[in-house]
């Protein structure tokens, strides 16, 4: 029998809803105080001893006063919104103004404090929400070496997967998964630029969504690529990631994508249980793992769907990565140079490093913390490339949303008049490796992103006891479609499970 790692499941609010501790708060059955200061000792049991997953970066040093603070106002009769109280956590590469550090792992912003807010952070503190702490992430959110094993910063180590610890949580919103998963916090606020939340999501057992590309604002958060990037929601089911999603959505001057976005006031009411019922799906079988578990657990599901009276139509053509994956690289190289640049000029003017030659500089010196595992040829690349203004970027900016938006989702949806494309987000989270790195085996992360278009996934199955994920992909600002989708799924498979903090899996 595979040995599993000491962790207290006696916790009280382990696996608990939103909808539930709000609930309790109304009832006076429970305060907000109470709720952040068991998260805070779950996270010291689990995350700083136990099994020792190193999801959490940095507590708030101020979470129980602010959560103390949200209990008055309740007494006050001021509920500030549907996230009062609840604790949440945030990716380290996502800007607050307070006694933490926004790092995106890298010492070379550790204890550089952010002038303000990210908007999205002001959109969550204006609703109520409790901050708890800081997520650890593949460090610059995985964009930094070609032989990267996700999970790992210099400032925070390396985060584990709780369903068997020697598993990769996935990346780069490694510390958001495993901690939700865990039940660390209620929820957390990931970032994805192609596959940073959906893979993760899905390799911990957790619904991810990422959003349409200005739905959410970009204000504050560290980036890779302003064409691709979104932060978005990840929690243990539909209802809670539709909860958090609709405080994090919203207009932002400071952010022009977010102008034109088609927002709703209220994600949660289109949670329909029989929300498959009609509902045209597509197969898109180029995108099916050749991993012959993974297939029969997606096979399962495609025949659940079926039986949800949905219409499936198997196979849907889509471009392969192939075909746009050299146009994906060279966009993220060149934004990555500029938007870098303009975020430490902004939110970290006194850091060591003004730009990405600097940042290069900065490894080198710091080699034996930094870069003790893997280097920094992304970083090197980019640096070499040009402006937004090159000929280069500017081409393969526009063969990117073509092949993925024009010759892709879109003449999907419209030509077999479909809600949404499924397929598996991915295999089984891999054996973590320092010395090689990743074996990621692919997925379903990157037509959605390169699009900029929304993509949820929600639990499948299991594979070895390794959690796998459904993915609903759909045009832009389908989030009401996908979520009515992925809820019905969920409520009538039920294949999320706590994590049991395994040491090994696949040897019983």
């Amino acid at each position: 029998m595979t040995p599993v790692a000491r962790a207290d499941q006696r916790f009280p609010y382990l696996e608990t809803s939103i909808e539930s501790l709000r609930a309790r708060m109304d009832a006076g059955r429970l305060t907000a105080r109470t709720l952040a200061a068991a998260c805070l000792a779950r996270i010291e049991a689990i995350d700083r001893k136990g099994p020792r997953i190193a999801a959490v970066i940095e507590v708030n040093p101020d979470a129980l006063a602010i959560a103390a603070e949200r209990d008055r106002e309740r007494r006050a009769g001021k509920v500030r919104g549907p996230l009062h109280g609840i604790p949440v956590l945030l990716k380290d590469n996502i800007a607050t103004r307070d006694r933490m550090s926004t790092s995106a792992g890298s010492l070379a912003l550790a204890d550089v404090p952010p002038p303000r807010d990210a908007f999205v952070v002001a959109q969550l503190r204006e609703a109520g929400a409790v901050i708890l702490g800081k997520t650890n992430l593949s460090e610059w959110a995985n964009f930094r070496s070609t032989r990267s094993s996700s999970g790992w910063s210099a400032r925070g180590g390396l985060t584990r997967n709780p369903y068997a610890l020697d598993r990769s949580a996935s990346g780069s919103s490694s510390g958001s998964a495993a901690a939700v998963a865990a039940s660390l916090a209620v929820v957390a606020v990931g970032t994805e630029t192609d596959g940073s939340i959906t893979s993760p999501a899905a390799k911990c057992g957790l619904v991810g969504i990422k959003p349409t590309v200005g739905l959410v604002s970009r204000d504050g958060i560290v980036p890779i690529a302003a064409s691709q990037d979104t932060a978005g929601p990840m929690a243990r089911s539909v209802a809670d990631a539709a909860a958090l999603l609709t405080v994090m959505a919203g207009h932002d001057r400071r952010d022009a994508v977010t102008r034109d976005a088609k927002i709703e006031s209220d994600y949660t009411r289109f949670l329909v249980r029989d929300g498959l019922r009609g509902a045209r799906i597509g197969v898109a079988r180029g995108y099916v793992l050749g991993h012959d578990r993974v297939q029969a657990v997606f096979e399962r599901a495609v025949a659940h769907l079926k039986a949800l009276g949905a219409e499936v139509v198997d196979p849907v053509a889509l471009p392969s990565r192939a075909t746009f994956a050299e146009a994906e690289f060279e966009v993220l190289l060149h934004e990555f140079k500029a938007g870098l640049a303009a975020y430490l000029a902004e939110f970290a003017a006194s850091a060591p490093v003004r730009n990405v030659a600097d940042l290069i500089a900065f490894n080198e010196r710091e080699r034996a913390r930094e870069m003790p595992h893997f280097g920094q040829e992304l970083l090197v690349m980019a640096e070499a490339r040009g402006g937004l203004d090159s000929a280069v970027y500017r081409e393969a900016l526009a063969k990117g949303r073509r092949v993925t938006r024009d010759e892709g989702i879109d003449k999907a949806l419209v030509e077999h008049r479909l809600d949404a494309l499924i397929a598996p987000t991915g295999g089984p989270a891999w054996l973590i490796d320092l010395v090689n790195g990743d074996s990621h085996a692919g997925g379903f992360t990157s037509p959605a992103a390169v699009a900029g278009y929304p993509h949820i996934t929600v639990p499948m199955g299991e594979v070895s006891g390794l959690p796998v994920g459904l993915s609903f992909v759909g045009g832009a600002w389908s989030e009401p479609t996908l979520l009515r989708l992925a809820y019905a799924f969920e409520q009538s498979t039920r294949h999320r499970r706590a994590p049991a903090f395994a040491r090994t899996v696949g040897f019983d």
